[in-house]
């Protein structure tokens, strides 16, 4: 049996080595007990949470090396080196557009000299999270509102969202992304707004308006529902199921409010009367199923144009270049200046008024400037395009109309689908604001040959079908129906069953299944 001799030599080196290994550590201990801790910077300018698309851009990391020179600072992102600049006692470090993920940021001043090993020199590390990817929104179809007077509830998905929200509106969504937010009503004009954790935004246009019914109306003003006969005969109409709508004045091209409006300004200005009572009235109507559209003249007005000039209130009226009222055909003092706070409050609030009593819908009339040359008139306080004014109001009314329960309409002038700057009547627009556009297509207010109309007043089929093909392309894409004005009186050509029926029919030809019948003496061809 062999026995192994132990090798000296290798003994010797393990031994060494031992030694060798046993001093590192010992150094190393010796330099860990004496090194000083290392200075800490302070970073200052990072959101709490996640950083989103639009904190990112702006961000501004802040190293506060005050005590130190500045130019020793060292920055690095995720491992490579930046630059910063030097604002008092901070290194200043602008990210700009960064890729989403984890990004790490490290500002130092490496130890230098013959014992830099022992010692380390102040830093700083802060660790972010870039996340500038918004919320993915898909609706669910829903039935549309029968009225701006029921609750609506919008369903889908907000993928990546914590919350979504529509005005005040708001709810949580679940860990799919799902959500459903019930809203007072139909919400025409509004934007559902989904957030995610980053604040990352994705806003969703909401067109949904509340489905407009079929309108088959005949104009009726405040004095003629006062007069037995003429009530009655517009109710046989409804009786006879020829009408399913009465349109009924609240204030009338004198400016006169028809029923006792607890509104100030129409009490004030003397506009407010009893010519009859909205609230019996609409409970009539409603009582047979009838619909009741609430007209108001907007801006011919000479109830408060004439109040407001003699109280001194000049700038709520239309103007000449001389400072003096604008005067037309309409009478010496018959406009208010649309651009006005007040005189938009007004019938505002007129219509909300109308609309919490009942009335159905709301439609301006002589929603525009007067007749004439732009040149000849001012409009006192106006920042834009009256055009863009008119349409501007329109806008302004429309949720207040919406939330008080009823749709908002406006009757326009024929001519505004090809001469929107003649009366600042710009229908795509205007028609972005309204449920439904109303255009005064009469065939007496036609001149020859428009549309490739020879007579237009003798050939009401033919006009009131081209106008209508207009508007209907024109305020396509508007969320806007068409609801046509037609022509129930005798102006040169004298009109009756015949000539209602031929513009019904074209209407009809248009696609257009609705219509407003108007007649001054409200006496109607059904």
């Amino acid at each position: 049996m062999l026995r192994r001799v132990p090798d000296t030599r290798a003994r010797r080196l393990a031994a060494i080595a031992v030694a060798v290994v046993g001093s590192m550590l010992a150094v190393a201990v010796l330099v860990a007990a004496f090194r000083p801790a290392a200075e800490r910077f302070t970073v200052t300018g990072l959101p709490a949470g996640v950083v989103g698309a639009a904190s990112a851009p702006e961000l501004a990391l802040r190293v506060d090396v005050a005590g130190h020179d500045p130019d020793a600072v060292r920055l690095e992102l995720d491992g490579a080196p930046v630059n910063g600049v030097v604002e008092g006692d901070d290194v200043v470090y602008h990210p700009g557009v960064l890729p989403d993920g984890a990004h790490r940021f490290t500002a130092e001043i490496p130890a230098s000299g013959p014992l830099a090993f022992l010692r380390s020199g102040p830093r700083a590390s802060e660790s972010f999270t870039v996340d500038s990817t918004p919320p993915t929104v898909q609706l669910d179809r829903s039935a549309p509102a029968r009225s701006y007077r029921e609750p609506v509830t919008l369903r889908g998905k907000a993928i990546g969202a914590q919350r979504v929200s529509v005005g005040s509106v708001s709810a949580a969504t679940g860990e799919d992304g799902a959500f459903e937010i019930t809203l007072p009503r139909a919400p025409s004009g509004a934007e559902l707004v989904a957030v995610d954790a980053a604040g990352n935004t994705t806003r969703t246009p909401l067109s949904a308006a509340a489905e407009l019914p079929r309108i088959r109306a005949v104009h009726v003003t405040a004095h003629a529902w006062s007069h037995e006969g003429l009530r009655e005969g517009v109710l046989d109409l409804a009786r006879a199921g020829r009408i399913d709508t009465v349109q009924l004045d609240i204030k009338d091209e004198d400016g006169v409010v028809g029923y006792d409006s607890q509104v100030p300004l129409a009490r004030e200005s003397g506009a407010a009367t009893a010519i009859y009572d909205a609230r019996a009235a609409l409970g009539k109507l409603h009582e047979m199923g009838l619909r009741v559209i609430g007209r108001i003249v907007a801006f011919r007005d000479p109830t408060l144009a004439g109040w407001a000039w003699h109280a001194g209130r000049t700038d709520w009226v239309v103007q000449n270049p001389g400072g003096r009222p604008y005067s037309s055909k309409y009478g010496a003092i018959a406009f208010t200046n649309f651009a006005h706070p007040e005189v938009r409050k007004y019938n505002i609030d007129l219509a909300t008024e109308a609309a919490a009593l009942g009335f159905d819908e709301i439609m301006y009339d002589y929603i525009r400037r007067p007749d004439g040359s732009l040149s000849s008139m001012a409009f006192p306080g106006a920042t834009v395009d009256p055009s863009v004014s008119i349409a501007e109001f329109l806008r302004q009314s429309r949720d207040p109309v919406h939330d008080a329960g009823a749709f908002q309409s406006a009757a326009v002038f024929g001519i505004a689908a090809t001469r929107p700057d003649q009366i600042a009547q710009d229908i795509p627009m205007m028609a972005a604001h309204l449920d439904y556009v109303a255009p005064m297509v009469y065939p007496s207010h036609w001149n020859p040959g428009e549309y490739g109309v020879a007579n237009p007043n003798g050939q009401p089929y033919d006009i009131v079908l081209r106008s209508l093909q207009d508007f209907r392309r024109i305020t396509e894409g508007t969320g806007a129906k068409v609801v046509p004005w037609l022509q129930d009186f005798s102006l040169g050509v004298t009109y009756g069953p015949a000539e209602v029926a031929a513009q019904i029919d074209a209407a009809a030809a248009a696609g257009i299944d609705s219509f407003v019948l108007w007649s001054p003496v409200v006496r109607y061809h059904l």
